[in-house]
């Protein structure tokens, strides 16, 4: 059970705009930058986001099926807002990991109960 598309608009509207002033800052968190497929527009997502020997991964707790996720495969890559640094990364690639593996293991425990198994790997350019 990957979290609500319900729960989703409300985190947009709601959470992410609180979350997204200290996403590109704190450790743990991140703002994906990405162009949406039809506009062009910029977006900046927050996310969840750790690191891992080639680059970063990111938890999708939203599902592989998101407009963010699909843009930044789309665009094959994107930036990383995270820790005051702009990071480009390349060769998005979604891994379905029932252990989660790449994750810290509290994180992975957590997510675990709501049932995220897919995550977005990224290189770092």
């Amino acid at each position: 059970m990957v979290l609500s598309k319900k729960l989703a608009r409300f985190n947009r509207v709601g959470t992410n705009r609180v979350l997204g002033r200290i996403a590109g800052r704190a450790p743990g968190f991140g703002k994906i930058v990405h162009r949406g497929r039809r506009s062009g527009r910029e977006y900046r997502t927050p996310v969840n986001v750790f690191r891992v020997p080639a680059g970063y991964v990111v938890a999708l707790t939203y599902g592989a099926e998101t407009d963010w996720v699909r843009n930044v495969l789309a665009a094959g890559g994107c930036e990383l807002e995270t820790l005051g640094k702009l990071v480009e990364l390349t060769h998005p690639r979604l891994v379905h990991d029932e252990q989660r593996q790449a994750l810290p293991f509290g994180v992975r425990q957590f997510l675990g109960l709501i049932g995220v198994t897919d995550l977005l790997y990224l290189d770092r350019a």
